[in-house]
Parts: structure tokens; sequence; C-alpha cells
């Protein structure tokens, strides 16, 4: 089932709930879907892929913002913005621990045959391929760094 169709369906339940807060965020990714299906003008819908860096950027936003509310003592703001993005992450694949992460940059770094440093494009090119959805960009990075700096 595509990722439109789960979010029309959970917005229905929402609406039946009268879960206010659960469908702003709902109909906030729906409008995300939306706007890239519609944005080359065609109608073809979008790939997984594509639903995926939708979700994962609106993720982003919503943990930033946050956080910019939270250093401006706006709680009530900040509470919104966090439960927004507890509902984007139910869509989202789960995230991989700091030892599962690990793991796996350390196959990509085999797999690409880096040395040090030098090498850190390469391992980050492939890194972001392969772990897309399922670890933050800086976590990545900063474990990279870690795992080629001896």
């Amino acid at each position: 089932m595509s990722l439109k169709l789960r979010i029309e369906g959970e917005i229905k339940k929402a609406m039946l709930a009268k879960d206010r807060d659960r469908l702003r965020a709902l109909r906030a990714i729906k409008s995300l879907i939306l706007l890239e299906e519609t944005k080359e003008g065609g109608d073809k819908g979008i790939s997984e892929e594509d639903e995926l860096k939708i979700l994962t950027k609106a993720a982003k936003q919503r943990k930033d913002s946050s956080d910019i509310f939270l250093q401006q003592k706006r709680q009530d703001l900040a509470d919104l913005e966090l439960g927004e993005l507890q509902v984007i992450n139910e869509f989202l694949p789960k995230q991989l621990s700091d030892e599962e992460l690990e793991a796996e940059l350390k196959a990509i770094i085999a797999e690409v045959g880096a040395e040090g440093p030098k090498d850190m494009g390469k391992v980050m090119g492939a890194a972001t391929k392969k772990l897309a959805g399922k670890a933050d960009g800086k976590a990545i990075s900063q474990t990279v760094k870690s795992l080629l700096n001896p």
C-alpha cells in the first residue's frame, strides 16, 4: 500500500476519533506528498524513495523547529512540533541503533575499500544511499569520521 493511501486511511481514523493534533500532522504529510506529485506536472505518483525523502525531511524540520522553540523557552510550540514528529516517525522505517549503524558502516567501508579520512566522500556516498531513512545524516557522518580516523 502506498504511503498516500495509508495516510488517507489514518486521516479518516483521526477524524472519527476527533484527534486534532494527529489530524494536523497527517494532513501536513499528505500535503507534502501532493506537492511532490504535482511538482513536475505529472500525475504518475511518486516512488517509495521519494516518499522516504519527504518524510525524512519533514521529520528533520520538526526536530529542528522543536529545538529552536525549546531554546526560546516556548514549550507549547515545541510540544506541537514533537507531536507531529511522533506521527511522522510512525511512517518512517525503524532507526538504527548506534551499534547497528557502526556495523553497517564498517561493512560499507570494507565494501568501498576506504583506508583513511581521504576516502570519506566515497563512504558517505554509499552510506547515505544504503541507509536512507534508517539513520540521520549527521550520525552517519560522525560515525564514519570516527571509524576512518584511528
